[in-house]
This record gives structure tokens, C-alpha cells and sequence, in this order.
């Protein structure tokens, strides 16, 4: 018989910093992965404190930056590397009005640490109005963010490649089969419903595509560019080009219209050939107030739920990560706006 502080359920964004705190607190735990790549996997790891297309921030987005990078700092003293690539988002404009009310809203104490008054030109692209620099924008290495804390996690005896059995969970002992546990977090994204605890919980589906493109004339070394999508690098020479934002074509198949729709929108501002190498595509767990779901079963105290982290599950993923331990061990109230209990 086993017996560790946690069990975690999940392997995206929610579950990795979540397996990161437990790592740094010193506290045991397995950790359920049944080996599908998920909505964060694929994800293009944009790390981005503004909205681009109304040129706003959002909630907690310098505390989260932050917070970020400590983390990342901190993972990188156990697997060796640091997974931030400080590359910043430029933003190409669509026209004049966007560009004088990008230096209109500059000027705001909110933005203005985020939307440079500083123009730039790219020869590759169409950009006849410039692009904006967006400061302290970067992006996550993804895929070798998962691979390494995943085996990490692996060499520590911390992996179990399996999908997690909710009927063998005994829940009044507690006890999973042989393993004997204090606390459980789902961190499961859309899994979640098929969990009988938290099923009811409201995240919704958003299908998101994406292109893996090869470039005939390479971009600007430096820099991710977005007009309608992003667009950068990969390791293996060909383009990350996304994503799209899907809440009707939820069914798990490559859906033609986006496809469509991404490579009109590429081809709108790049004007030399491109293939289309492969299309991925993941469904991100979104809730409608914009906020993560965060909280324990009102009946079974001792199991948590940690969801709903959206098209920022980087940023909502670490710095929430950090909240849900505080009040498991040291009852931090978690903050309201972010709380199960808003439902209930």
C-alpha cells in the first residue's frame, strides 16, 4: 500500500504547475496521465498580456507575467532548462484608426507597460501601417515544457501512464485501489465530464486549429507576428500558424472551414507560397465569465477541481496553481472571482 499527499488527474498546463508546487513544497504525489496529447499540448503558448484585438489587458495580466517567470526560474533547477522563449508579439495593423488608437490607449496606466509607442516594418510581410511591439509578450516552448517535466516526473515515480478510475476511488477510507490519499486535484480540462464529482461543473468546449505551414521566404528572425493569428517558428523549420476559435464544430475531426479560414487569413498578409505540412486541432475548457473554476466537491472535501483555464491556460495555469495549493495547505481563501462556489 502507497500513500502520497496527492493525487493529481490531468496532464496540461493546470496539472503540470500544479505538479510543479507540489515538487517545490516537497510534498508527494502520483500523477494520472493517460497519454493523449491535450488542448495545452498543441497550444501555441503565447504568453501575452494584451488583447489584441481591442488592444485591452486583462485581470491580474502584470501579477501573472510575473509570477510566470519566477515559476519558470524554478522548474528550471530540476529539468535543466528554462522554456521561455522572450520573443516578443508584434502586432501588424489593419489600418490607420488601429494604429492611432494603439498609441491612444498606450497612454493608459493599464496598457502602458504593455503596448510600445515604438513602430517597426517587416520586409516579408504585408504591414503598410507598421506593428505594434508588444512589451513583456513571449511565448512557452510547449512541447519541450510537457516532454521534460513529463519525464521528470517519470523518473521520480511520480507518472502513472493510465487513465484514472473513478469507481475504484473509495472515497470515505480514502483509498485509490492500493494507494492511499490525502488530497485529489482534477485538473482534467474537458475530461472533466466524464468525472462523477465535478461533471456538472460549467466549462464548455472551444475547438481551436491550427497550421504547421512551410514558408517559402522566412520571417524575421525575433518575433511572433499577429494580425488575425499567430504566427512563429518551430524547431523543425516549418511555421506554427493559429489558432482558431470554435464553440459550434465541437466533433473530434479536422474541420475544413477553419483550415479555410486560416490559410485565407496567412495568406492575406504573407504574400509568397506556403504548404500546409499538418493540422492539429484541441478543445480548450472555457467558462463563460472568463475566470478558472477552482475549488473542493461540497460534499468531499478532500477533492478539488482545477479547470476552466481557457486560451491562457499558460498564465491562468501557473499563477492559479500557486492560489489552489495555498488553500489546500495553508487556507488561503481562494479569491472569489475564481471560486466554485460562484455557482453554486
Amino acid at each position: 500500500m502507497k500513500a502520497v499527499d496527492y493525487i493529481i488527474v490531468g496532464d496540461g498546463y493546470a496539472a503540470m504547475f500544479f505538479a510543479h508546487q507540489l515538487i517545490k513544497h516537497q510534498k508527494s504525489f502520483l500523477l494520472f496521465s493517460e497519454g493523449k496529447k491535450s488542448a495545452s499540448f498543441v497550444s501555441a503558448g503565447i504568453i501575452n498580456p494584451a488583447v489584441l484585438k481591442r488592444f485591452t489587458t486583462f485581470w491580474l495580466a502584470q501579477e501573472q507575467i510575473e509570477s510566470l517567470k519566477n515559476t519558470l526560474e524554478e522548474i528550471e533547477k530540476y529539468t535543466g532548462k528554462n522554456y521561455l522563449i522572450e520573443k516578443p508579439v508584434l502586432r501588424v495593423f489593419h489600418d490607420e484608426k488601429e494604429k492611432e488608437l494603439w498609441l491612444k490607449k498606450a497612454d493608459e496606466e493599464t496598457l502602458n507597460p504593455f503596448l510600445s509607442k515604438e513602430f517597426i516594418s517587416l520586409d516579408t510581410i504585408k504591414n503598410p501601417f507598421d506593428c505594434g511591439i508588444v512589451n513583456q509578450s513571449a511565448r512557452l516552448d510547449v512541447r519541450n515544457f510537457f516532454n521534460d517535466i513529463m519525464q521528470y516526473l517519470e523518473d521520480k515515480g511520480f507518472l502513472l501512464k493510465e487513465k484514472f478510475d473513478y469507481q475504484s476511488l473509495d472515497i470515505t477510507n480514502p483509498i485509490y485501489k492500493d494507494i492511499h490519499y490525502r488530497n485529489i486535484v482534477f485538473a482534467e480540462g474537458m475530461g472533466v465530464k466524464e468525472n462523477p464529482f465535478f461533471s456538472e461543473i460549467p466549462v464548455h468546449q472551444n475547438k481551436g486549429h491550427h497550421l504547421e505551414v512551410k514558408l517559402s521566404q522566412n520571417l524575421e528572425e525575433g518575433y511572433t507576428i499577429k494580425k488575425k493569428h499567430f504566427v512563429f517558428p518551430l524547431n523543425d523549420g516549418s511555421y506554427y500558424y493559429g489558432g482558431t476559435y470554435d464553440r459550434e464544430q465541437i466533433h473530434h475531426e479536422i474541420d475544413d472551414a477553419a483550415v479555410e479560414t486560416l490559410t485565407k487569413a496567412l495568406s492575406e498578409f504573407y504574400p509568397h507560397y506556403f504548404e500546409v505540412r499538418e493540422v492539429k486541432f484541441g478543445f480548450r475548457p472555457t467558462v463563460k465569465d472568463r475566470r478558472p473554476i477552482l475549488g473542493n466537491h461540497p460534499e468531499f472535501k478532500n477533492l478539488y477541481v482545477f479547470n476552466g483555464l481557457g486560451a491562457r491556460g499558460i498564465l491562468n495555469g501557473n499563477y492559479f496553481a500557486k492560489e489552489l495549493f495555498s488553500h489546500i495547505e495553508n487556507g488561503k481563501d481562494l479569491h472569489p472571482e475564481v471560486d466554485l462556489k460562484r455557482f453554486s
